[in-house]
């Protein structure tokens, strides 16, 4: 394809920012994504096909054709990745296929089974109520994000994995950083081994006890990297992986459902007086909201067709999930918020294979945090308009760096 073509392309992740944190694209710039399938032009140069319909994204993430792993030639990339940084990508088992990526899974599996979920549920309880004590004595007012959104997820994830929380500064701060897609290419890399630096001395003090320790990496040093099942830098991998998708998605999906919920007494109410619809409201936050704006990506082994168009090997492939969130084939009035909806068919955790492992945690966390904060903040606002906030819309998950409340 000549670069004179590439041009007339419409690039992807859209040049302009959405008139609100609820709306991926608006009128205007849908008309530019028509679907179900889109050539767009990415960022670095390269081009890619958009997959936007629900019926094709779901055959997209299931198909075995398309695979997860960036160093394949043609993987669709918004920002150049250094290439160490590819390289060194073992235990990161959202970016392989087959074999490898199942042998990984399955070491994780049973930790975030629903009902191990469960039995963690008084532990996101006690966050819970420690967080929104924390907020009565920020304020009013205060900023629910640095009080509330932030930190619970973060400290939940930290004692499953047996992360000091006492580090959420760093790891928090190197987490935002490989989010952003504003960050060079060497700032990338130098978080990066940051991180893996500082989880690898956290895995080495645990293989230095005799019982590594009762919780995850604990565990996953004792039964699985002391019997050679696994390697310490696939450990490593996977402990980055948890630690960063385990608090910033959820946090992000905490600020903004706030944001949406208390726009509406009503709505607000509805969580604190009949907390039983709170599972069902959570399916349909997490649909509406999509905070992966910038879609999933894959690059194609084989020649398949989707939605009507032929994708050759070695093409690149974005599954844009927000936007099969808002299909009218499957959801009636998909623009529109409903507390009441049935929304479990949305693919915001993705779809196939690679699924988010942690959605279960994910939406206990936010079933529980939204009936606590609106029973014991029932009159809970938010001081500024939607628009005038700071949304994160350089970060491959979108949100808010600050959300002021008062009650």
């Amino acid at each position: 394809m000549t670069q004179s073509t590439q041009t007339e392309l419409p690039p992807w992740p859209p040049t302009t920012s959405p008139n609100s944190p609820f709306t991926l694209l608006d009128d205007t710039e849908r008309q530019r994504y028509p679907g179900p399938v889109t050539r767009v032009l990415l960022p670095t140069g390269a081009t890619a096909w958009l997959v936007s319909r629900h019926t094709e994204v779901r055959q997209l993430l299931r198909h075995p054709a398309f695979s997860s792993d960036l160093n394949r030639p043609g993987f669709p990339l918004l920002r150049p990745l250094p290439p160490e940084t590819v390289r060194n990508s073992r235990g990161a088992f959202l970016q392989m296929d087959g074999a490898a990526h199942t042998r990984l899974r399955r070491m994780l599996t049973a930790e975030f089974m629903i009902k191990n979920v469960r039995r963690i549920e008084p532990l996101i309880h006690r966050t819970a109520d420690e967080a929104l004590a924390d907020l009565a004595a920020a304020g009013p007012p205060a900023d629910l994000v640095s009080t509330v959104a932030l930190p619970l997820p973060s400290k939940v994830i930290c004692h499953l994995l047996g992360v000091p929380y006492a580090d959420h500064d760093f790891f928090q701060s190197r987490s935002r950083l490989l989010l952003d897609r504003r960050v060079p290419p060497e700032q990338l890399q130098h978080a990066a081994q940051e991180l893996r630096a500082f989880l690898r001395s956290l895995v080495d003090a645990k293989r230095a006890r005799p019982d590594g320790g009762e919780d995850l990496l604990g565990r996953l040093v004792r039964d699985r990297v002391e019997p050679g099942e696994l390697e310490v830098d696939e450990l490593v991998g996977m402990a980055l992986l948890l630690l960063v998708a385990g608090h910033e998605t959820t946090a992000n999906m905490l600020g903004l459902s706030v944001l949406l919920l208390t726009r509406d007494p009503g709505r607000w109410a509805l969580l604190r007086d009949r907390p039983e619809l709170a599972p069902g409201m959570v399916d349909e936050l997490l649909r509406y909201l999509s905070i992966v704006r910038t879609g999933l990506f894959r690059v194609a082994t084989e020649d398949v067709e989707i939605g009507g168009q032929t994708i050759r090997a070695g093409d690149g492939v974005i599954a844009l999930i927000a936007l099969a969130n808002r299909d009218t084939e499957v959801f009636d009035d998909p623009d529109e918020f409903d507390p009441y909806r049935e929304a479990h068919q949305h693919v915001a955790f993705g779809f196939g294979v690679h699924q988010c492992i942690g959605q279960p945690l994910a939406r206990a966390e936010l079933r529980i945090t939204l009936v606590e904060l609106a029973r014991r903040f029932p009159g809970l606002r938010v001081t500024a308009d939607p628009q005038e906030l700071t949304t994160r819309n350089d970060s491959i998950v979108f949100g808010l760096d600050t959300l002021p409340v008062t009650w």
